[in-house]
């Protein structure tokens, strides 16, 4: 292989990886406003909802349950999945223990 051959791929390699790096920024960017627009349809979605009621103040608990549970930016499932982790973990019935709050750490 002769200096303009070589020189001839070397450009042409340059030129494959500059044009994928492009076509996989193009495909981040529009994969990223996709995902952008689906959490704003998700969130107007939840801002519209009614709110649900909000439990009596003086209302019996359950029977078995230890009472309510304050969540800071927390979802019920992961509440619900962290309270019976630490169930498990200390060896206790979840109805014997008593969350006060969880919180999200940030």
């Amino acid at each position: 292989m002769n200096i303009p051959e070589a020189a001839i791929t070397a450009i042409l390699g340059y030129v494959v990886v500059f044009f994928g790096l492009a076509l996989l920024m193009a495909v981040i960017v529009i994969v990223g406003k996709v995902m952008v627009s689906a959490s704003k349809k998700s969130a107007a979605a939840t801002a519209y909802a009614p709110a649900a009621p909000a439990p009596a103040a003086q209302s019996p608990a359950a029977p078995g349950s230890a009472g309510s549970v304050s969540l800071y930016d927390v979802p019920d499932k992961e509440a619900a999945m962290l309270m019976a982790i630490v169930a498990d973990q200390i060896g206790k019935p979840l109805n014997e223990l008593r969350f006060k709050s969880i919180k999200e750490v940030k």
